[in-house]
């Protein structure tokens, strides 16, 4: 199966963001990552900071795949508490933008999983805590002193979300087509590497 869509799972502070979006710059396709939440929150009618925190609360179970295959009763989604609901709703948006876009990048929201019937490209972008520190700070204008506290509790978030959403290893490089480490790279040679390795690995489909 050809791989169409592209996910990237990232540390903080890897640029992985960045790098998502110079790939998708490259191939002339769009890029999602942060649009996934905020389309969720104006679905639900809440604002996108307070639906990223609910992200921070460690899912109750493993119900979600089971619901998405099984298509529940509204009724039994609604007793779900908003933690719970994120990766479903979620889902639902990344799998209508499918359906819409023969290709593009999703960033994060464990697009690997999602996406995978569907034959997605995987990438896994990682970087040293030095450097991922040092970006916090000048990038994404975090304190000094608060920056190594922030790096370590949003790998926490993304990698309880999606080792419960997907009963897969966050950070088991195993699972991804292709894993960059960034800071020795640099952001643009990461995209470039992006670009070929997808469609190298296309044509050999």
């Amino acid at each position: 199966m050809k791989c169409k869509i592209i996910t990237i799972e990232r540390q903080y502070g890897s640029g992985g963001s960045v790098i998502g979006k110079l790939a998708a710059e490259k191939l002339g396709i769009n890029c999602y990552n942060r649009q996934i939440l905020e389309m969720t929150a104006e679905k639900c009618g809440i604002s996108p900071e307070y639906l990223e925190s609910a992200e921070e609360n460690v899912p109750t179970s493993f119900l979600y795949s089971l619901l998405l295959s099984a298509n529940p009763a509204r009724s039994m989604e609604d007793n779900l508490p908003l933690s719970d609901k994120v990766f479903l709703m979620e889902s639902r948006i990344i799998n209508e933008i499918s359906e819409k876009e023969d290709s593009f990048i999703l960033v994060g929201r464990c697009g690997n999983y999602i996406l995978e019937d569907k034959g997605c490209f995987s990438v896994y972008i990682y970087s040293d805590p030095e450097s991922r520190v040092k970006r916090a700070v000048e990038d994404y204008g975090i304190a000094p002193n608060k920056a190594e506290n922030a790096m370590k509790k949003a790998d926490k978030r993304r990698e309880t979300f999606y080792n419960v959403n997907t009963g897969k290893i966050w950070q088991d490089k195993d699972q991804y087509h292709l894993c960059l480490n960034s800071a020795l790279l640099g952001d643009e040679l990461c995209a470039e590497l992006i670009v070929k390795a997808y469609k190298e690995y296309n044509e050999k489909q």
